[in-house]
């Protein structure tokens, strides 16, 4: 086992994990309820209603998020992003929003939404400070979006909106696509030519093991390369370099000059080795991998204070040597551990 160094010790003063990993990426999850049941998330059979979610009483307030972001800044964090759950069934979203765009030392602020409620929410969340969107989007078919939505919504709501997003001033919003052999990826091509020229970063996720209730199996993954092979046949594709370390991203640019496309291969090609992320569920646990088991519970350093928070903070992620993806072929053959839903912590 890697010695633990002591905080006041790392080089710079900020903590390290025991592989040399930094904290940079603060991923928010605001609420833990979603109106969607996709069922790589929060399927329907498992999850009919919100029962045995925390209710709003057991989330944190805004000002709390405000104070363990500034935490978590104060260790290293430059980047932030709201996740869920769906965040935008919290009706306190701008206020969130406009507390973390005024933390000096934030340099990105981003926002994880599915898209149905962006329409009528899109200019206030713009007006409060949030500079960047990702809007995830598994199928253009009406049809086949119902059925991976759960049927909770419609595919023509998502793009009314983005084009609110688009109207309120956002850019190069990020449409990411879950996309699963046998099930929705029929819709490469067509999700390709709709946002193909439109200013906006198009990325195919592979499905992953999230959770415990998705019934995960290694044939439903479309690996990344086949996708670029694919893509690249009808439209030349070439690949660019990472924009920064420990960009999850593999980024290609279309050939004439129409934007550029994104794939996150973390089943056939792990980035564990540079991850930075730490995820803060709704109700104040902190988790140091979307694969962890247990979170740790923030609040009661919270109320010890601003120094007891970043100590507790700094402790945990000293102790962090997840690497799950990198594992993931190894641990094939055993059961299947324990896991946080994704819908509790976000993507």
């Amino acid at each position: 086992m890697a010695e633990r160094i002591p905080l006041a010790l790392v080089d710079d003063g900020l903590p390290r994990d025991r592989r040399g990993r930094p904290l940079r990426d603060l991923r928010i999850s605001v609420v833990d309820r979603c109106n969607f049941r996709c069922p790589y998330c929060m399927p329907e059979e498992r999850y009919p209603r919100d029962d045995g979610v925390p209710d709003a009483a057991g989330r944190l307030s805004p000002a709390q998020i405000e104070v363990l972001a500034q935490a978590f800044v104060a260790l290293g964090v430059d980047k932030l992003r709201l996740t869920g759950g769906e965040p935008l069934l919290r009706r306190d979203l701008p206020e969130i929003v406009a507390r973390l765009a005024r933390i000096a030392g934030v340099r990105d602020l981003a926002l994880t939404t599915n898209g149905s409620l962006l329409a009528a929410r899109a200019a206030d969340l713009r007006d409060a400070g949030l500079r960047r969107l990702t809007v995830s989007l598994d199928a253009l078919d009406p049809a086949l979006f119902a059925r991976m939505s759960g049927g909770r919504d419609a595919v023509a709501d998502v793009l009314a909106g983005i084009a609110a997003a688009e109207a309120a001033g956002f850019r190069s919003i990020k449409i990411n696509a879950v996309i699963q052999r046998g099930v929705n990826d029929d819709q490469v091509e067509p999700l390709v030519a709709r946002f193909r020229g439109s200013g906006h970063v198009l990325r195919f996720i592979e499905y992953m093991d999230v959770g415990t209730c998705n019934r995960w199996d290694a044939a439903a993954v479309v690996p990344s390369a086949e996708l670029v092979a694919r893509i690249g046949a009808r439209w030349p594709i070439r690949a660019l370099d990472r924009a920064y370390r420990g960009e999850v991203a593999e980024r290609w640019a279309f050939a004439d000059g129409a934007g550029e496309i994104g794939f996150v291969s973390s089943v056939s090609a792990p980035f564990c080795g540079d991850c930075h992320r730490a995820r803060l569920s709704s109700d104040g646990r902190l988790y140091t991998c979307l694969f962890a088991a247990h979170g740790t519970d923030l609040r009661p350093a919270l109320a010890a204070g601003d120094a007891a928070l970043r100590e507790a903070i700094g402790a945990v992620w000293q102790a962090r040597a997840d690497r799950y993806s990198e594992l993931r072929a190894g641990l094939a053959a055993e059961p299947a551990p324990a896991r946080v839903e994704m819908f509790r912590i976000g993507g």
